[in-house]
């Protein structure tokens, strides 16, 4: 009996020292266990800083910038097609106001019946009769002139264009251009007139008809 005891209380102790071994070893398990985990956790989370962004791609920048490239490409080509088209606007209108000038040229000055006299003109345009015979053109150019002015101010020594800045009966650009043929030429019909005639239709068209002539293919003179 004594001896039965004897082995179980071996076994009980034998037991006992296995439970102790167990806890101790899953003691060290579960403390490797923690500092593995806790090594690993700044290692995934360097790793995952490294990895791009969900939607990036190493490509994207190389992207971006073709595509800048190809816009800038674009605008250029557009600029430089606007460019043409205006340069080949101007030409065609320079085409057709030369062309213009040249059959107004061949084709000669209107001409129109000669007045009797300058008494069948009144106000301003008596005037400009008069000046004109000054000048030393013949009565045939008065009904051009007549026409021209009437067109460009109505005869009005006042008339005024804001956006140009042409000034009185001659319509002259600037205004001040008239005041060598005196001081009131604002207002005053006969300075205006005397600049119209001597001071620019003579130099630059030689006579009135020339002049309206122009006036008519081109809308200016």
């Amino acid at each position: 009996m004594i001896r039965l005891w004897q082995r179980v209380g071996k076994v009980r102790a034998l037991a006992v020292l296995v439970l102790v071994a167990g806890l101790a070893g899953g003691y060290v398990i579960a403390d490797r266990q923690t500092q593995h985990n806790a090594t690993a956790e700044p290692v995934k989370a360097a790793d995952a800083a490294s990895l791009p962004r969900s939607g990036a791609s190493p490509s994207a920048a190389p992207a971006s910038s073709d595509q800048a490239s190809a816009q800038t490409k674009a605008q250029d080509a557009a600029s430089a097609a606007a460019a043409q088209a205006k340069a080949a606007e101007d030409a065609a209108r320079k085409k057709k106001e030369e062309e213009a000038s040249r059959s107004t040229r061949s084709a000669g000055p209107p001409s129109y019946p000669a007045p009797a006299s300058c008494d069948v003109y009144k106000g301003h345009r008596n005037t400009g009769c008069a000046e004109l015979l000054a000048a030393g053109f013949g009565l045939d150019q008065m009904p051009c002139l007549d026409k021209l002015w009437t067109k460009e101010s109505g005869w009005n020594p006042k008339a005024h264009n804001n956006s140009s800045g042409a000034h009185g009966i001659p319509q002259a650009v600037p205004g001040k251009k008239m005041a060598a043929y005196g001081p009131l030429w604002e207002t005053d019909a006969t300075t205006q007139i005397k600049w119209g005639l001597n001071g620019y239709i003579k130099p630059r068209y030689k006579t009135p008809c020339a002049a309206w002539g122009h006036s008519q293919s081109t809308g200016w003179y």
